[in-house]
């Protein structure tokens, strides 16, 4: 259809209306005044100014996380004047920081210029996944501080791809990139973010009277590993890179899970290994362009027995309540990596049904924020 071909329909002309009103001054001077109005006003106000000003808690919270606050406030009050000296900040700057920490609920003031933490620092403080995304996010940030520069550059070319690019190489068994700080930068941050995962699917699906899991891009094993906790006796197998596999058989052996079968190979170029009845992808799909998505789902289907079950576990897009997360966040953060997409639920249904899929559900979690499950049936 050619532009200017169609009528604009009523939900069209009604958005337009209400723009028209929302914009116009008078309108928005009106609505202030009128008390059935004043509240809704204040809250979408308070809401645009927290997207206006939300870098600026960000970095709030990295300046916190950075300078040793959130730690030092989790052992015990802090007066502010150790914090300070702890930081190397001079005591205005301390104290101008902490104010701001204060305003998002990272810490609390105590009697005799004392901090402890607040809510969200409370909450921050044990959450070794959250801790690690906060120090990766550095190098998007870096990327998003020009973000029409990078829009306009394609997908990839920046700090963020670079990053990736070190773990890829590191996986295809390039010696150099192993040693490389951003590998290992990579490695921490799967293995501090992947429990919190793996909590969300134990919850959601049970593992009871099933033969054998394999876990495609495994890792290091850290979702095998909490599986494991909870089933001592599933058999549980890995496939992963050649080099990360051979790496996760130390690990492993290291958590005494020597009884978990290590593969490696490529789920791009490798025929997947047979015998389980049960496969897992946790986050691995929305890394990866639909060509590639395609493959693989065909792959792991003619992998399974019949009646064998496909585990697709990652975050989302139009997760109701964190529809910003999806296509805001993860849409940016994948441009900029190069590489995936957000997709949505039902997108995964009907690649996973064009793939021989006869039966796709969605199991809740308890955090869709941070995963979503779907449990596919062959």
């Amino acid at each position: 259809m050619v532009d200017g071909d169609f009528s604009p329909g009523w939900r069209e002309r009604w958005l337009l209306w209400r723009n028209s009103w929302l914009s116009d001054p008078r309108f928005q001077r009106w609505s202030m005044r009128l008390p059935l109005l004043r509240t809704t006003a204040q809250r979408h106000a308070n809401a645009m100014f927290g997207v206006i000003t939300g870098f600026v808690y960000t970095k709030t919270l990295t300046a916190a996380v950075d300078l040793g606050i959130i730690a030092a406030c989790a052992e015990a009050p802090q007066s502010e004047a150790e914090l300070a000296e702890r930081a190397g900040l001079a005591p205005a700057a301390m104290s101008r920081l902490l104010a701001a920490a204060a305003s998002i609920d990272l810490v609390e003031s105590l009697p005799g210029n004392r901090w402890t933490l607040g809510q969200r620092g409370a909450a921050l403080a044990n959450n070794t996944g959250a801790l690690a995304m906060i120090e990766h996010h550095k190098l998007f940030y870096t990327d998003l501080a020009d973000p029409v520069a990078m829009l306009k550059r394609g997908r990839g070319g920046g700090e963020l791809a670079r990053f990736w690019s070190y773990a890829e190489a590191a996986g295809r068994g390039d010696p150099a990139a192993a040693d490389d700080p951003g590998t290992q930068a990579y490695s921490a941050l799967m293995a501090a973010s992947q429990p919190m995962v793996a909590e969300q699917v134990l919850e959601a699906f049970d593992f009871r009277g099933k033969r054998k899991l394999l876990d495609i891009g495994g890792g290091h094993g850290a979702f095998l590993a909490e599986v494991a906790a909870q089933h001592p006796d599933l058999p549980l197998a890995l496939f992963d890179l050649p080099p990360v596999a051979a790496a996760a058989k130390g690990v492993l052996a290291a958590r005494g899970l020597e009884r978990v079968e290590v593969t490696g190979g490529s789920f791009r170029d490798d025929p997947l290994p047979a015998g389980a009845d049960v496969i897992s992808l946790v986050r691995i799909l929305h890394d990866h362009d639909d060509a590639v998505v395609t493959a693989l789902l065909a792959k792991v289907h003619a992998a399974l027995p019949p009646g064998g079950t496909l585990l697709i576990a990652e975050p989302m897009a139009g997760t109701q309540g964190a529809q910003a997360m999806g296509d805001a966040y993860f849409g940016l953060y994948l441009w900029a990596m190069g590489s995936g997409r957000p997709r949505t639920a039902e997108a995964y249904r009907a690649m996973l049904q064009a793939a021989g899929f006869t039966r796709v559900v969605e199991r809740r979690t308890g955090v869709p924020m941070v995963t979503r499950l779907l449990v596919a049936t062959r």
